[in-house]
């Protein structure tokens, strides 16, 4: 049973993440975290970040991790066949329709209107990375982080694997008391008196 869920799962994901690997990203979160609670939201935004730093599509990345997570090799092969081959069917009858009809204006706005769609369901996974980073990290460390990442992933033009890897190194090497743990979490973590 458990199988035919990573299928269902990665399946309506590649039915329905309509406008490549970033669109696709809440509804994994959806699948994964909400409805089949695989993991949580910390665990979600943890392989979401590695894998935004790894080469290839995150879809098919975030399927084969998980996959593998829930029921090993064999629900790693079905997380990936069943994320891939829905695009590949998909791709291949609307390419053919749509390139008879691309001269219609309803074929044109069909694609346009999916856009604002899109653009909703990022930004409430955005608001939801906001405010669970600001639980762990405080708003103005995620204020200065989220300003610092778009000044070198923007401006500068600085790779995003880059910013997200040095960010890891960071967290690797910095100071942590005898313990083991890390001074700033143990301070916020004491209550206030």
């Amino acid at each position: 049973m458990q199988q035919w869920h990573i299928f269902l799962a990665f399946f309506r994901v590649g039915m329905l993440g309509y406008g490549g690997g970033p669109s696709s990203i809440p509804l994994v979160h959806k699948e994964v975290v909400e409805k089949y609670k695989w993991m949580d939201d910390d665990e979600f935004a943890d392989i979401l970040a590695l894998g935004n730093s790894l080469p290839g599509p995150i879809a098919t990345k975030m399927a084969g991790y998980i996959g593998h997570r829930v029921a090993g090799i064999t629900g790693m092969l079905n997380a990936v066949i069943a994320t891939i081959v829905p695009t590949i069917a998909i791709m291949i009858f609307l390419l053919t329709f749509l390139s008879t009809f691309r001269e219609k204006a309803w074929v044109q706005g069909m694609t346009q209107a999916v856009v604002p769609v899109v653009g909703v369901m990022l930004a409430v996974l955005t608001y939801d990375f906001f405010r669970k980073a600001q639980g762990n990290l405080g708003w103005i460390l995620t204020i200065a982080l989220t300003v610092v990442s778009y000044l070198f992933i923007e401006i500068a033009g600085i790779h995003p694997g880059i910013v997200i890897g040095c960010l890891l190194l960071y967290a690797l090497l910095k100071p942590t008391d005898k313990g083991g743990k890390n001074e700033e979490a143990e301070a916020r973590k004491e209550p206030s008196s």
